[in-house]
């Protein structure tokens, strides 16, 4: 317990965190609070509690994972709440996990993971996305969108919250009859189908995913509107050289982060080169509150490889090089934390269905994964953009009344 108790007793201050070690010995950290956690995990193992030291984020993962950690009171969600509700980034405080030298390792190993030439990009959608549509399927709206949902009330469900995410991203857009449409990083087709029929637009979807690019035809057919909505399997720098100048608007919801931080300026000068002269783009992406930062080891390794949440600095700072005009930003503070505690209960509401399909160490992974995105919301640096992009400056109205006036049409038809 010694290796231990240095870190928890500085991290556990509010709520209670019982550990009892391979050898049954016990100890206990922080005072019962109001509104925080009280949890109990056991090791199985030294090894285990080893891990933690070494590495404390990826270390906790895979002793959860493989067993070494057992949670016996609470689940991982409010472990992990527990630790981050004790180190909100609104108040300046971190985990302190690594060393300046450690710092500087994930830094630069972010940067070398995410450099994404193509063969790359589409080997690192297929890690996450290529797993089966069965899965997602189990935790996901109806519609599977699996990016932040929009909740202009909290008491809606999720498949309300998703649909009122399109409407809003469709209003942002700007829609009119005969325009040619492209969506970056499409999915499995909800959004390119939704915008299909809220205006008469021709819409292209686009994936580096096979298994998302099947479901996407499959239901725009069903959709009936398989003859203005198409996907294909291309990489946007591809799709730049082939179509320059070809669509009116662009949306990309959920895509950026897989970009790469070595990628940024090249996706705004794809982007801009595919937009028509008066083209709008509307970019919906994960962002980093403050300063740029590195993808933590778990991530980079089980979740998304080659991934990088960026900083809106560095969102921006790209965007100028292709002289795109930013026309409007919004910031979602705690949309996705309200999503991602959806999809945490679907996900154990199936634990019997996904353990079957994947196996337990998968399940526990995954669980770990929506629980420490969801803490990186309520109490880390993470939050939701939404960033509008223009080549002319005369392409929008002036005021953004348009906005809520075509939100409130598309929200009684999506």
């Amino acid at each position: 317990m010694s290796i231990l108790r240095p870190f928890l007793s500085r991290i556990v201050r509010q709520g209670r965190l019982t550990v009892i070690d391979p050898d049954g010995g016990e100890e206990h950290f922080g005072t019962p609070t109001p509104a925080f956690p009280e949890v109990t995990i056991r090791f199985t193992s030294r090894k285990g509690m080893r891990r933690i030291i070494l590495d404390p984020r990826l270390g906790a993962a895979e002793a959860f994972m493989d067993g070494e950690m057992r949670i016996e009171r609470g689940d991982i969600m409010e472990l992990i709440t527990l630790i981050r509700a004790n180190t909100p980034w609104d108040r300046g405080a971190k985990l302190k996990d690594k060393t300046a030298a450690g710092e500087t390792v994930d830094w630069l190993k972010t940067r070398i993971n995410s450099i994404n030439r193509r063969s790359r990009s589409r080997a690192n959608v297929a890690h996450h996305y290529d797993i089966g549509n069965d899965l997602y399927r189990l935790f996901l709206d109806s519609d599977m969108q699996y990016s932040c949902a929009y909740w202009p009330r909290a008491d809606m469900t999720l498949e309300e919250a998703q649909a009122a995410k399109k409407a809003h991203i469709a209003a942002k857009l700007a829609l009119a009859p005969g325009q040619r449409i492209l969506d970056i990083g499409c999915g499995w087709g909800g959004m390119a189908i939704t915008l299909a029929k809220l205006a008469e637009v021709e819409v292209l979807g686009i994936t580096l995913s096979e298994e998302q690019l099947a479901l996407a035809k499959e239901r725009a057919a069903a959709a009936g509107v398989a003859d203005r909505v198409t996907f294909e399997l291309i990489d946007y720098r591809d799709l730049a050289a082939r179509d320059a100048g070809r669509f009116d608007r662009i949306v990309s919801v959920g895509m950026f982060e897989h970009v790469g931080a070595r990628n940024f300026e090249t996706f705004f000068r794809a982007a801009a080169n595919l937009m028509t002269a008066d083209g709008v783009m509307l970019l919906h992406t994960i962002g980093r509150f403050g300063k740029p930062g590195a993808t933590d080891a778990f991530t980079r390794k089980y979740i998304f490889p080659g991934g990088y949440i960026p900083a809106l600095s560095e969102t921006l700072a790209a965007s100028e090089k292709s002289r795109l005009i930013v026309t409007d930003v919004e910031t979602l503070r705690l949309h996705y934390a309200l999503t991602l505690r959806q999809w945490y209960a679907r996900t154990l509401a199936h634990e019997a269905e996904i353990v079957q399909m994947m196996g337990m160490r998968f399940f526990r992974m995954w669980t770990f994964y929506l629980a420490g995105a969801t803490s990186a919301f309520e109490s880390g640096g993470m939050g939701n953009y939404q960033i509008q992009f223009a080549r002319s400056r005369h392409a929008l109205p002036l005021t953004r009344d348009y906005i809520g006036e075509a939100e409130r049409d598309y929200r009684e038809r999506v």
